[in-house]
């Protein structure tokens, strides 16, 4: 151990008083009482500076090295897979045919043969209004047309041989047309008491009643026909997709009503027209539906594919972090965390494509790399 050197700056004269006892044999000498102080103080001082040189010397024998801690992580491989380029948005599943049956005939609803949820077929029978005012309508007409024309067979006989003018068969002849025109309207008023569906389909709604009076094309609907073996979903989108978009492009619709399940569609039509004020154009989509699994009006997410990669490297997409406008992820290189700058493609659903800065075979930090720092140490926690 180094002894510490003393500097001295200032030496300065101390008065000493010497004096002799009563026998005159004995000097005594008087200290002032600060030279006293600074004695003891310099003793002190020096018992303080060996004391201190051996703690030194214990301090650093038994001063260890800080305990590196490692940062729980969960990592992840990367996978390969198809991946998709998508436009995502939304739709409403509309019936590609559907008919709103109303009365042509003024009357009281008779019978009622089907009801909702019922599927019908073309030219079935739905309902039926009382027919007998129709029916006597018919008989009306039929008569006035028999007489008519007996009278019009006799006249023609005469008319024939010249004993009949001219004026007075033609006159004959318009009555009997108008006849048989009234006889035909009164049995189209008699058909159409008769209800009939136009369409084939699911009847989606009944309004009619038994007993229910109606009128000639009321505004009430008595029955409303969907035909659902294929729907149409209707998107609008932005129009600097319309270069990336064609007839029959497939697109995938996820259903909430089915438990988020999925089905395909295709693009049916698209619109020339952008609409000047949303920018957008109406694109239809086909939705075949053969087993009547959807219905009309179910609510859809729908991704439009633009492309697909096959055997893509993908990775999670939570394992992205963005550092100085770059995106790197966190690879594991013997127990550190190594940042790494990576160059993505796709992306769809939870997954990411890697196109640049991977080689595929690195485990990744997928959980827990928000606060890391390159060449942390880890722990992995997931195994």
């Amino acid at each position: 151990m180094a002894w510490r050197m003393l500097k001295v700056r200032e030496v300065r004269k101390i008065p000493i008083n010497i004096t002799m006892n009563t026998q005159g044999n004995t000097m005594e000498r008087q200290l002032p009482s600060y030279l006293k102080i600074l004695t003891l103080s310099s003793a002190l001082m020096l018992g303080a500076t060996l004391t201190g040189c051996g703690e030194a010397e214990a301090t650093a024998d038994t001063e260890e090295k800080p305990e590196v801690v490692a940062i729980p992580v969960e990592v992840a491989n990367l996978t390969n897979g198809d991946i998709s380029s998508n436009y995502s948005t939304t739709a409403v599943l509309e019936a590609k045919d559907e008919a709103f049956v109303v009365p042509r005939a003024q009357g009281i609803i008779d019978e009622v043969f089907v009801e909702e949820g019922d599927y019908v077929e073309k030219g079935q029978v739905l309902a039926r209004l009382d027919p007998e005012r129709y029916e006597l309508s018919v008989q009306k007409a039929t008569a006035d047309l028999t007489g008519i024309e007996k009278e019009l067979a006799k006249i023609d006989k005469v008319y024939k041989e010249k004993l009949v003018s001219s004026d007075t068969f033609d006159k004959l002849t318009s009555q009997y047309k108008s006849a048989a025109a009234t006889l035909e309207l009164a049995k189209l008023d008699l058909a159409e008491a008769t209800i009939k569906a136009p369409i084939s389909g699911f009847i989606a709604e009944r309004n009619a009643k038994v007993g229910n009076l109606t009128e000639s094309f009321q505004r009430e609907r008595m029955f409303h026909i969907v035909e659902q073996k294929e729907l149409y979903g209707i998107v609008h989108l932005p129009e600097k997709e319309l270069s990336r978009v064609h007839k029959d492009q497939q697109a995938t619709l996820a259903l909430t009503a089915l438990g988020d399940s999925t089905v395909k569609a295709y693009v049916e039509r698209i619109s020339p027209v952008i609409d000047s004020t949303t920018g957008t154009f109406k694109v239809t989509l086909r939705v075949p539906n053969d087993s009547n699994v959807l219905k009309a009006g179910m609510f859809a997410q729908v991704k439009l594919n633009y492309d697909t990669r096959s055997n893509a490297t993908l990775l999670p997409r939570k394992a992205l972090l963005s550092i100085d406008d770059k995106v790197n992820v966190f690879v594991i290189v013997d127990g550190k965390a190594q940042k790494v700058a990576v160059k993505t493609g796709y992306q769809e659903g939870e997954f990411v494509e890697i196109i640049e800065g991977l080689n595929g075979d690195e485990q990744v930090v997928v959980t827990g790399h928000q606060n890391l720092k390159d060449q942390a140490p880890i722990e992995i926690v997931n195994g």
